[in-house]
């Protein structure tokens, strides 16, 4: 047994016939190599009996696997969907993942990022927290850590993104509302420190500017991105001398916040008020009427992310291109039937 124990990666090759460097891959869990090809490498490995040292190969890889997710609100579901989604790819690939939650503060994200570094992570999936500057990764990027954000952009930052097609959801659900015979609209939620919020508010005042909504009558009122939100956006958009009928909010967390405030006003939404969110959460479906969301995948640009790191890891680089994932709109009963029967009374003239 002790002399099986000492086989070599050039053992397996020999046995695989295949290369050192493809041997070196698959003991690594890399995708990059074909399953037939690694069914090849495994069966040889057995064969010979050898025994993968996983710390000595990390010391020789001068960085621990722990992969870091680094998110910025795990109460909403929308980002423990999309953390499941990564966790899924780095499990598959053996990989251990540090999850953190910043709860919106660069601060407690900047010693997340610290203690990571210290211990010498592989690479790292962040959604930055609210009041993220671009230099809050510069000592990531100088040490040559593989980051990737998902959901957010930073200003002037060369890291690379996955993210929804923000602005085309935006358009499509503000195109349905105002199909629907909505001629006074709002924005709910969200905030102008936000790269995220300005693509999608862009989308939604496309859609009224291609749509003749007059711009009196596109409404926006920033705030948390989150129920209590929903509820503090539905509240002083309702106490207006002539509030909106409809609203594409921020997200669905927003959206639900929405829905809540509705119901405690003796309201039903859909049929006294139109709602629509964005991310397409599980819950979305479920909600009571069902909401009307923008589908992003989410589990899938989580999915996208993880992969996007591990390839930046295996190729020992920190760039890879962005990457922009489709989205459609959900059509569910948040949104009430047609309005044009209802004349639109005065706001329709203004369109």
């Amino acid at each position: 047994m002790a002399s099986r124990a000492k086989a070599t990666i050039l053992d397996i090759a020999r046995e695989a016939g295949v290369s050192k460097s493809t041997v070196s891959l698959v003991l690594q869990g890399s995708r990059l190599i074909r399953p037939e090809t690694a069914l090849k490498v495994r069966k040889a490995i057995e064969d010979v009996g050898y025994v993968y040292n996983r710390g000595a190969a990390n010391l020789r890889k001068a960085h621990s696997n722990v992969i870091g997710m680094v998110i910025n609100d795990l109460t909403n579901p929308f980002f423990a969907e999309m953390a499941v989604g990564m966790e899924r790819v780095f499990q598959s690939a053996g990989i251990v993942p540090f999850i953190a939650n910043t709860a919106e503060s660069p601060v407690r994200q900047e010693e997340v990022l610290k203690s990571l570094m210290e211990q010498g992570v592989a690479g790292l999936v962040v959604s930055p927290a609210r009041g993220t500057t671009p230099g809050a990764f510069r000592r990531l990027e100088t040490g040559g850590v593989p980051v990737v954000f998902v959901m957010r952009r930073l200003p002037e930052s060369r890291i690379p993104v996955i993210t929804p097609d923000n602005h085309r959801g935006a358009y499509l659900a503000t195109a349905h509302l105002i199909g629907k015979g909505h001629r006074r609209l709002a924005f709910f939620g969200g905030s102008s420190d936000l790269v995220v919020y300005h693509e999608r508010l862009g989308g939604f005042r496309e859609a009224c500017e291609a749509l003749g909504i007059a711009p009196a009558d596109r409404l926006v009122f920033e705030g948390e991105t989150s129920r209590k939100g929903g509820i503090a956006c539905l509240e002083t958009a309702l106490a207006m001398a002539a509030p909106p009928t409809a609203a594409l909010c921020f997200n669905d967390a927003v959206a639900f916040g929405v829905l809540l405030a509705l119901r405690k006003r003796g309201l039903e939404p859909g049929a006294d008020f139109a709602v629509v969110g964005f991310d397409d959460v599980a819950e979305a479906e479920h909600y009571m009427p069902a909401l009307t969301s923008v589908a992003v995948n989410t589990a899938g640009l989580g999915e996208r992310a993880a992969h996007v790191v591990l390839k930046m890891i295996q190729s020992r680089t920190t760039r890879a291109e962005d990457h922009i994932g489709a989205v459609n709109l959900v059509v569910r009963e948040s949104c009430g039937p047609d309005r044009k029967e209802h004349g639109c009374a005065g706001m329709g003239d203004a369109a």
